[in-house]
């Protein structure tokens, strides 16, 4: 069930939202925790058991960990075994088909099979978040849940179950027992949701329509290649940031706050702006629970080299059991080292329109190696891409840019913060509730009517 689908919207969350305020407060993490099974299990329902699992054995880790602190060596056993419990069931559905697709390509391993084994949705996500509770009751930063009810509903919170943001424990650990709702909160969150749903149903659906058409065409041409890749770019940021938004609009509709995800990465001037602008949750973790634990910048230059190549290696491989991720986080990895030692005092120098167009243009062909899991396809694309061999732009390409041109352009200007200021600036002035109403009902209506008549509604990230 995504939060973009009319069975979602009109009828999970209006029943979820109504029963949720009519009962009585005590009970309402217990029906927000059934109510997030079900949303779970409404797509993959044998999958519940492993999350249950999940969220039982990181329960319990978490007890046993803030039990010994008197035992500091004991506390750290049981954090490893914690972690290799947690990554040995990721590892497992997620990267085993790859290893040994992976070792059947030495001679001696040529007989194995890899095996079929489906990927849960949300595994990613929900197995980093509990790590991070027990590092974080480890760390002593947080006292462990007794409550098991809360720590279920914090695990499987369905504004954030399935595709992000990545939220820490520590961040919502006072809201999930002290919260109290209110109505500019729910309001807001209304709004979040809506320009969430606009940004996924408007923009990112019409890019991915375009990028899907035109991705497979081998004569593409120069521009016509740009102009799909540059579709892909709008529709990733769209598809992602537009589930974020929606997230912690949920989240906000519940009462509780969810850190933002996304900062208008597209106006970054250096790569590592952008990843301070881009899947902030998943930054903050790598950061916090990788980079800084192997030593980050502490411990000379090719220690804090070999550190970041292991964070952007890590980065790659969680995306997905494919050697494109892999590539695509060490070639981020790879600029992001020439950044920090060579170009950055550089980029700050020069005029700002180049240092958008240097980030830009490496930030465009990361989405080439990060979409092409076929290498081969993934390189005579960005051949393509610099090569007149197959014309300018051939007939076919040009037909869909001139069709998605008006709103390709739509999704270059919201992709900034201008579009969000002067709408603002407007809500501020005296008919500005009016304008919030009518925006509201228009992107309703706009939205319903897109899906009504569209099948094409993916949600990229959740293969990841």
């Amino acid at each position: 069930m995504v939060f973009s689908s009319l069975i979602f919207m009109f009828l999970y969350l209006t029943v979820v939202m109504a029963v949720y305020y009519l009962i009585p407060r005590k009970w309402r993490n217990t029906f927000l925790m059934i109510a997030n099974i079900v949303f779970y299990g409404y797509g993959e329902p044998i999958y519940i058991i492993l999350m249950m699992f999940s969220i039982t054995m990181n329960y319990l880790f978490g007890i046993w960990i803030d039990k010994r602190r008197d035992k500091p060596s004991t506390m750290k056993l049981l954090l490893i075994i914690n972690v290799i419990l947690n990554l040995g069931m990721l590892g497992f559905f997620k990267y085993a088909g790859f290893f040994v697709e992976t070792l059947s390509i030495i001679p001696i391993f040529s007989n194995l099979v890899a095996p079929e084994i489906a990927l849960p949705i949300g595994i990613s996500f929900y197995t980093f978040q509990t790590m991070s509770y027990t590092i974080d009751v480890y760390r002593g930063d947080c006292p462990s849940q007794k409550d098991y009810i809360a720590f279920a509903t914090y695990v499987c919170l369905f504004p954030q179950l399935i595709a992000g943001p990545i939220v820490r424990y520590v961040d919502v650990a006072d809201q999930l027992v002290n919260r109290r709702e209110n109505f500019e909160q729910f309001n807001n969150g209304v709004k979040l949701f809506l320009v969430g749903l606009a940004k996924k149903v408007l923009l990112g659906n019409q890019m991915g329509a375009m990028w899907t058409a035109i991705k497979p065409m081998e004569d593409a041409g120069i521009l016509g290649s740009w102009a799909g890749i540059i579709a892909f770019t709008l529709q990733i940021y769209f598809d992602f940031s537009g589930y974020s938004d929606m997230a912690r609009g949920l989240g906000n509709m519940f009462g509780f706050e969810f850190l933002k995800n996304f900062d208008f990465p597209y106006i970054s001037k250096s790569i590592t702006e952008f990843w301070r602008r881009w899947h902030m949750s998943l930054g903050t973790w790598f950061r916090e629970y990788v980079y800084i634990p192997l030593g980050g910048n502490r411990k000379g230059m090719a220690r804090q080299v070999l550190n970041l190549f292991v964070v952007w290696f890590l980065t790659g491989m969680w995306h997905g059991a494919s050697w494109n991720f892999i590539l695509w986080g060490l070639y981020f990895g790879v600029l992001l080292v020439i950044e920090k030692f060579v170009l950055l005092k550089l980029l700050k120098k020069i005029p700002a329109v180049f240092s958008h167009i240097y980030a830009l243009f490496f930030i465009v062909i990361g989405w080439v190696i990060f979409d092409f899991i076929d290498l081969g396809e993934m390189f005579t694309f960005i051949g393509n891409m610099f090569s007149l061999s197959n014309g300018i732009i051939s007939a076919d390409a040009k037909a869909y840019l001139l069709s998605y041109l008006p709103l390709m352009i739509v999704g270059i200007l919201v992709s900034t913060p201008l579009p969000r200021k002067i709408f603002l600036k407007l809500s501020s002035m005296k008919y500005g509730a009016v304008l919030e109403t009518v925006t509201s009902i228009l992107v309703i209506i706009l939205s319903v009517a897109s899906l009504v008549s569209n099948t094409y509604n993916p949600f990229l990230y959740f293969r990841f």
